[in-house]
């Protein structure tokens, strides 16, 4: 007991410690504020922030996991933005969607949340300036891509400034705990596409009703008695709903990409990815031509997706993904050759890549 009673006191030491440095890590964080302030600097820095963590990770030598100690940094950070000034994030509510939870990987629990109804209003609130950044959803491993969110892009002269890469776990929520006495089950179209083959295995009859988000589901379920919602496991604690079952999504490997929204370009960090749209003339071997450049200069296409213009009749506005930043010559070069070969071009971002989290 007394070998025991003495590593508890050196932990306790060491949180001492661990207090003692946050707070002094804190009067550097309001000084740096001041300055930025001063300066009319932005005080949230995406790039800043990936280098940080990228820094930390890499020096972390010891029995620490790196996953955690991203995830305590992230609120450290988001704690000391809110020092400076509080963080204005908006995304798709109500709170405990996915997409707010994405938004808490990416801002910390310190950000002040902004949520609303649908992906236009997140666009909106940015644009309007009453909220810094958005958070939106672009593409499912398993469902594909977000049509919506590409198509508020075409008349959005907003920038994606980073990426969050989510795996996503669904739950049957509901205030019974049997589930025969389910008789109608709450979520987002999405959701229920990710779930498909266990609904069909598992509640075949019971009826699916759409809701506007999964959280609005996890919300009208803990109205009623007997019905259910296929939610996060954090809007079963916000929504006091018990987990029937958890990880009900088909495939094991369920990931969610979303897209961080602002009104700034992010600077480069040697480990970037670039998005642009466009559209091409309408004539043979048009889309071959406008790609031809990027195989000659040995750049990583990772994602392609095509969208009917909504303009002309069938005319389609392409979504590139690459890696590398506009700064790079190779991508610049790149996409500079793009304009002799399309009637419309625009550059959505540059931006960290994302890890799965």
């Amino acid at each position: 007991m007394k070998e025991l009673d003495r590593l508890r006191k050196s932990i306790d030491n060491i949180d001492d410690e661990i207090i003692a440095l946050l707070n002094r890590r804190s009067k550097f964080v309001i000084e740096v504020g001041s300055i930025k302030r001063t300066q009319k600097s932005k005080f949230y820095k995406p790039d800043r922030e990936q280098q940080i963590l990228e820094r930390l990770t890499s020096q972390n030598k010891g029995h620490f996991p790196n996953d955690a100690l991203k995830v305590i940094y992230r609120e450290i950070l988001s704690a000391s933005v809110s020092l400076e000034e509080p963080l204005k994030v908006t995304c798709l509510g109500p709170l405990a969607t996915f997409t707010h939870l994405a938004a808490l990987r990416h801002f910390g629990s310190s950000s002040a949340f902004v949520p609303v109804d649908s992906i236009k209003k997140v666009f909106e609130n940015v644009e309007t300036g009453k909220a810094e950044y958005g958070v939106v959803p672009i593409e499912n491993s398993n469902e594909g891509v977000v049509s919506y969110t590409l198509d508020m892009f075409m008349d959005s002269d907003l920038q994606v400034v980073a990426e969050v890469i989510l795996e996503v776990s669904h739950n049957l929520l509901s205030r019974q705990t049997n589930i025969a006495k389910i008789k109608k089950i709450y979520s987002h179209p999405q959701a229920f596409a990710q779930c498909r083959g266990w609904l069909e295995s598992n509640m075949p009859g019971v009826p699916a009703k759409e809701a506007t988000s999964t959280a609005k589901a996890a919300e009208l379920a803990s109205r009623e008695k007997d019905t259910a919602a296929i939610a996060s496991e954090i809007a079963a604690r916000i929504y006091d709903l018990n987990i029937i079952e958890r990880n009900i999504q088909d495939s094991r490997r369920n990931i969610t990409r979303f897209l961080v929204i602002s009104k700034e370009f992010p600077h480069r960090t040697g480990n970037d990815k670039t998005s642009v749209m466009f559209s091409i003339k309408h004539k043979p071997g048009s889309l071959y031509e406008v790609l031809l450049p990027f195989k000659r200069a040995k750049i990583n296409l990772t994602k392609i997706e095509s969208r009917p213009s909504k303009r002309k009749a069938w005319e389609y506005i392409f979504f590139v993904d690459m890696e590398g930043h506009i700064e790079d010559k190779k991508i610049k070069k790149a996409i500079d050759s793009l304009k002799d070969n399309c009637l419309y071009l625009k550059i959505l971002g540059s931006y960290p890549q994302g890890k799965i989290q």
